[in-house]
């Protein structure tokens, strides 16, 4: 697993070790990245699930002025902690579960990652969505991984989620607010 693009690209990162977290493979990073584009530049991020990070030190690596990392398992929040200072871009690594942060959670954020493991009930994932809607910015992405073939949550009241996009067994969903 590697930095794919940016001021870091190349630069390799640690996995956490046992079975708790499924980093993104490069291919679908690359995609999300790629469908993002100008939305990462200059953007606050905030990597919920962060496992190694990956997510967040990409959004650094291509120009994002500044990252959260939320993660609870305290060997990704090791992991994620030496890849942190390993990217040299800094960020900040929160090690709390992702409902207690987002009950004190300070934003606003431009573009928000949520990656539970896949083992985490519609609900919760349903109920942490609802959770981010203070801390985002107008104008916001949210993106949401999954595991393919499950259905897509709820999305809170003013958004909207576009098509998945499926990538090998993980399924990505771009939510936003409905303009108007």
């Amino acid at each position: 697993m590697r930095v794919i693009a940016g001021a870091a690209k190349g630069r390799r990162l640690t996995a956490p070790a046992g079975a708790g977290t499924r980093p993104m493979t490069d291919r679908a990073r690359e995609a999300l990245f790629s469908s993002l584009g100008a939305v990462v530049r200059d953007a606050a991020v905030l990597d919920l699930y962060a496992g190694s990070g990956s997510l967040g030190l990409e959004a650094l690596s291509r120009g994002a002025i500044g990252a959260v990392f939320v993660e609870r398992d305290r060997s990704a929040v090791a992991a994620l902690r030496r890849n942190v200072a390993a990217v040299g871009l800094g960020g900040e690594v929160v090690a709390r579960s992702v409902a207690d942060y987002l009950a004190g959670a300070v934003g606003p954020f431009d573009l928000v990652f949520v990656d539970p493991p896949y083992a985490a009930s519609l609900a919760s994932v349903t109920a942490v969505l609802e959770a981010l809607v203070p801390a985002v910015a107008p104008g916001a992405v949210v993106i949401l991984h999954r595991r393919a073939g499950e259905a897509a949550p709820p999305v809170p009241a003013g958004y909207t989620a576009g098509a998945p996009r499926r990538y090998g067994d993980s399924v990505l969903w771009r939510i936003e607010e409905v303009a108007g």
